[in-house]
This record gives C-alpha cells, structure tokens and sequence, in this order.
C-alpha cells in the first residue's frame, strides 16, 4: 500500500471512529438527561417540568461536547506541515 492510500486509510479510519464516538456520547447524554429528568420529576411530583428542562438543556450541551470531541480527535490525526511559516514570513515572501 503507497503512502497516500495509508494515510488516505488512516483518515478514513479515524473519521469513522470520531462519528462513531460522538454518536454513542450523544446518546449518553441524551438518556441521562431523559432518566434524570424522569426520576427528578418522580421524587418531586412534577410531571414533566425537569424531563422537558434537561432535555432542552442537553442540545446545547451535545453540541459544545461534540465539537469538543471533533476539535480533540482531529488536531491529532490531521496531518501537520512540519515547516509552518508565520503569517509575517508569508507576507514577506510575496513581496
């Protein structure tokens, strides 16, 4: 296998694995925050007030986990040009 197929693999790989992670932590919160909501409204004898409310505040908090997790995942598989030059350089070198 040539190096641009490997590394074609690996990233294909690792995006696999990075939807795969997000999808099961999505779920996770998902149903912590449903049962949580369920068993917080049985102890308290109000019907659907917490369910709704940790539902509602759990998208937010899927989104900012789920970016988190893809921002992690990705500056680790993505690949890094060894030489980076600083914007000052580039502009100097245009000139």
């Amino acid at each position: 296998m040539s190096d641009a197929n490997r590394s074609q693999f690996n990233f294909s790989i690792a995006v696999a694995v990075v939807l795969g992670l997000v999808g099961c932590l999505t779920l996770a919160i998902l149903f912590a925050a449903l049962f949580g909501g369920l068993w917080l409204d049985n102890q308290l004898d109000s019907k659907p007030i917490f369910t709704v409310g940790l539902l509602i505040v759990s998208v937010p908090v899927t989104l900012i986990v789920m970016f988190w997790v893809v921002r992690k995942v990705s500056a680790r598989y993505m690949p890094q040009d060894k030489k980076q030059a600083n914007p000052a350089q580039e502009d100097e070198n245009r000139e």
